[in-house]
C-alpha cells in the first residue's frame, strides 16, 4: 500500500485481446439475411376509407373539386372554401365558408355541396356546416388556383 491508502498491484503479463474478424467479400455476400429485411419489405397499412388518403375521403374531395364558384373560375376546394371533411360510418360532415357573407350563392352553394357529397358511393348522408370564422382570404387558395387566376 502507498502512503495515501491506494493499493498497488504489479502484473507480470496480460492476455492479448482477440483480433477483429475481417470477412472477405464472398463471406459478406453469403451472410444470412439481415433482420431489417423483413421490416423494410412490409407495406404501410392502408388508411381507413374515411380518413385522409382513404378511398372514400378522396372520392368526396374529387366531388368537391367538381363544384365551381360561379364568379371565380376555380373549384371550391382549390379556392380554399372547404375547411374540413369528416367521414364517419357513411356520414360526411363538410365545414366550409364562402368568399363573403354577401356571396350571391350563399343560399344555393351549401345545398349543392350536400347533394354532390351525398351522391358519392359509400356516403349515405351528407351535412354541410357553413362557417364564417376564420374568414376566407386569398391565402386559403392552392397554388393551382392562384396560377389559374394569374396571381402567381
Amino acid at each position: 500500500m502507498s502512503d495515501d491508502g491506494i493499493r498497488i498491484e504489479e502484473v507480470g503479463s496480460v492476455e492479448k485481446p482477440p483480433k477483429a474478424r475481417v470477412e472477405s467479400p464472398s463471406q459478406t455476400l453469403d451472410r444470412k439475411k439481415d433482420y431489417l429485411e423483413g421490416f423494410l419489405a412490409q407495406k404501410p397499412a392502408a388508411p381507413a376509407a374515411g380518413e385522409p388518403d382513404g378511398v372514400l375521403y378522396e372520392a368526396v374531395i374529387a366531388a368537391l373539386k367538381e363544384i365551381y364558384d360561379p364568379e371565380i373560375p376555380v373549384n371550391i376546394y382549390d379556392l380554399g372554401l372547404i375547411y374540413n371533411v369528416e367521414i364517419n360510418n357513411g356520414h360526411a360532415l363538410v365545414s366550409m365558408t364562402l368568399t363573403t357573407p354577401h356571396c350571391p350563392v350563399a343560399e344555393s352553394m351549401p345545398g349543392e355541396v350536400e347533394l354532390r357529397v351525398g351522391a358519392v358511393p359509400g356516403i349515405g348522408d351528407a351535412e354541410v356546416n357553413l362557417v364564417w370564422e376564420p374568414a376566407w382570404s386569398p391565402a386559403n387558395m392552392t397554388d393551382e388556383a392562384r396560377l389559374e387566376l394569374g396571381m402567381l
